[in-house]
């Protein structure tokens, strides 16, 4: 069954968020960070959905506005037919026992006070309905399905290495078997040995409960490799979005192309064309007025600082935001 003959878990229609900035003087004019402006994404269940980017593009605040946990200035989510920003506080608690998220830092993530008991008990405590011998039972099957023992269930997070930290925090994650779980870039903390470690515990894990992953990361490399779709963000827009394997195979957008330019290769007899971006990222409080890009893209056009591209199908589950392609926008 394709992506369209299928409802989406979670969908974003036409999403921005903006975030006030401290005045630098009393009767200065109010101004925005704008982390995320007018953004559309489908994401079905069961498929790993990428979000790459530079550092402040938005990937954690869309993130966040998946969750619930950041109000949106405009437009709407939807997560498993129900519209979250439409929902009352209590709603949204009931909503949120479907999400889970994994942090990037497993060392500041888990509480040192807390037994490892305690930590991947603690969202079965929230829930209620539990005995503590349910509990106990409940905690050490999660800890052997993330590559643990039941006898770790006593020692404390400072006993582990930062692999074993994380694999405790994808274990808490898990622990009410979430439909919906965001990936904050989840192994950039690790030692690069841990790496693939991790990644396949994270799709195992996928396979046997049938979850639907939001992986956030730098490393194109691993989007590549563990996402089904991908969006490329730039500026808090939408560059290009669709399927990994056909954005990969034929990048569309120039700041893609860049970004694939970008990634580390080993191969030295094969050596890569590099095309090197000129100047510096605009600031998100005054973005250009036309395309976000625009003044770094080495293949700008006089339109492009005039007005925002459309984002046109490029091929099946594939779609860019870029001026070269204008002319596919339909009729």
């Amino acid at each position: 069954m394709t992506s369209n003959e299928r409802e989406p878990l979670l969908k974003m229609e036409h999403v921005s968020v903006a975030f006030p900035v401290k005045k630098d003087f009393p009767f200065q004019k109010k101004r925005y960070v704008k982390a995320v402006t007018d953004v559309s994404l489908e994401i079905y269940p069961g498929e790993t959905f990428g979000v790459v980017g530079e550092s402040g593009c938005g990937k954690s605040t869309l993130a966040n506005c998946t969750l619930g946990m950041q109000r949106v200035d405009s437009g709407k989510i939807f997560f498993d037919g129900q519209e979250l920003t439409a929902m009352t506080s209590r709603q949204l608690k009931e909503a949120r026992r479907s999400m889970q998220v994994i942090f990037q830092d497993p060392f500041s993530s888990l509480n040192p006070r807390f037994s490892v008991f305690d930590l991947i008990s603690e969202p079965l405590r929230i829930k209620g309905g539990y005995t503590y011998a349910e509990m106990r039972k409940t905690v050490g099957d999660m800890l052997k399905e993330v590559g643990l023992s039941e006898g770790d269930m006593d020692r404390f997070p400072s006993d582990f290495s930062g692999g074993q930290k994380q694999r405790i925090g994808i274990a808490r994650a898990l622990i009410l078997k979430p439909k919906y779980l965001v990936c904050d870039e989840p192994v950039s903390a690790l030692d690069v040995s841990v790496h693939a470690q991790i990644l396949n515990l994270l799709m195992d894990l996928q396979e046997k409960y049938h979850i639907t992953y939001l992986f956030i990361s730098h490393n194109l490399a691993v989007v590549k490799r563990v996402s089904d779709r991908a969006v490329v963000m730039y500026l808090g827009k939408v560059m290009e979005y669709g399927n990994v394997q056909k954005i990969f195979k034929n990048p569309a957008h120039p700041y893609t192309r860049a970004l694939m330019g970008s990634i580390f290769d080993v191969d030295i007899d094969c050596p890569r064309e590099r095309k090197r971006l000129q100047g510096e990222v605009p600031s998100p409080i005054n973005p250009p007025p036309g395309c976000r890009f625009c003044g770094r893209c080495p293949e700008e056009q006089p339109c492009c600082s005039l007005s925002e591209p459309p984002l046109v199908k490029i091929e099946e589950d594939h779609y860019a935001a870029c001026f070269l392609h204008a002319d596919r926008a339909e009729e």
